[in-house]
């Protein structure tokens, strides 16, 4: 059972939308580990900069914009949205607030409510959905102590010791099946 199995407001639609945004993610991500090696990265958020810093053991570094999704607290199953979160700059939590706002139009309430208890992949149900909706290139979850830290990344820039930095964006996702749920929202905001 996940967080989304409690409202009875969620929708079919919803459900598809969901499942779509996380084989989305996963389809992602695997590109991303064959592309630079995801997956062996050691990482850092610079917050003033909105950037997170991927060091793979082969001397790449993958240097991407970041958004703060939101934290899951590990012992006690908790997750805080990035969108009020005291330890997330206002500027990093813009994936997180669309989100928000989605949920708001839709009746969604675990996208609405600032703090409730979950499970691990239920925060990666959240980030999955974050990705999608705000065109992000990728999420991630980088642990800081009993904490993980749930990002979503994009305009990835490659550095290899010697070579000239390169743009990398993931192959595009195929959609299969119904269009994701209509919005009456404004399309993402490009953060620079």
């Amino acid at each position: 059972m996940d967080i989304f199995d409690q409202p009875p407001d969620v929708t079919p639609e919803f459900r598809r939308f969901l499942a779509q945004s996380m084989e989305d993610l996963r389809i992602k991500t695997t590109a991303h580990d064959s592309m630079w090696h995801l997956s062996e990265a050691a990482w850092s958020v610079d917050q003033d900069a909105g950037t997170i810093v991927f060091k793979v053991p082969d001397g790449t570094v993958a240097t991407c914009r970041v958004q703060i999704i939101g934290t899951y607290n590990t012992a006690d199953g908790s997750w805080l949205w990035g969108w009020d979160h005291p330890s997330v700059k206002p500027p990093l939590g813009a994936h997180a607030h669309q989100l928000k706002a989605y949920g708001e139009e839709h009746g969604i309430v675990p996208l609405t409510t600032h703090k409730l208890t979950c499970t691990e992949n239920d925060a990666w149900q959240f980030a999955a959905l974050a990705c999608r909706l705000c065109e992000a290139q990728g999420a991630y979850r980088g642990p800081a102590g009993p904490t993980l830290v749930f990002m979503t990344f994009y305009k990835v820039t490659l550095h290899k010791p010697g070579a000239a930095a390169a743009s990398v964006t993931p192959p595009p996702v195929p959609r299969s099946g119904p269009p994701p749920l209509p919005r009456s929202s404004p399309p993402p905001i490009p953060l620079q």
